[in-house]
């Protein structure tokens, strides 16, 4: 399969998923993708970025030796909202490495606070945040602050999913 070709044909769930079942959980599949993910022009970047989603899904332990490249590729200037909402999205769900926790944190709060950034991003954000401060406490407070200084501006979808965390939060500092 010529992936550069069949990522630029269609942009759709069926081509997402047929394409992540070609990449199965083969390495150099893999790492082909992961090279047009992150040296592709714009429209590649932009549509491989759900396909590498759709393969964290079905294989998580390819993308944990990606996680630096990615994390970088998120900080680029321009970086298509696609690429932040898709690594954000994976994000929720990997045991982030310690040396890598300062700067998911980092960004995670950036686009938690930031009034530009998408709202599945902000809310993947939450959802991060949160799991990290599960591990590191000292994060809850900042959390809870960021949270409540956005809600008043922000969208139905980023209310109901600080109601989740914020209980979330309050459920773990309640005394037993």
């Amino acid at each position: 399969m010529d992936l550069e070709s069949e990522i630029l044909r269609e942009h759709s769930k069926h081509q997402t998923v047929r394409i992540a079942r070609w990449i199965g959980d083969d390495r150099r599949r893999f790492r082909k993708l992961m090279e047009l993910f992150l040296h592709g022009e714009y429209r590649v970047t932009q549509r491989s970025a759900w396909i590498v989603s759709e393969c964290y899904e079905q294989h998580p332990r390819l993308i944990t030796p990606w996680l630096p490249a990615l994390l970088k590729k998120m900080q680029e200037p321009g970086v298509h909202d696609a690429v932040k909402r898709n690594v954000v999205r994976m994000l929720q769900c990997i045991e982030i490495p310690t040396p890598l926790l300062g700067t998911v944190v980092s960004l995670c709060f950036d686009y938690l606070n930031s009034v530009d950034a998408p709202i599945a991003v902000k809310a993947h954000s939450m959802t991060v945040l949160t799991r990290i401060a599960e591990r590191e406490p000292d994060l809850k407070r900042e959390l809870r602050d960021s949270i409540e200084l956005m809600l008043p501006y922000a969208a139905p979808a980023i209310h109901a999913r600080a109601r989740m965390v914020m209980k979330r939060l309050k459920a773990e500092t309640a005394p037993t």
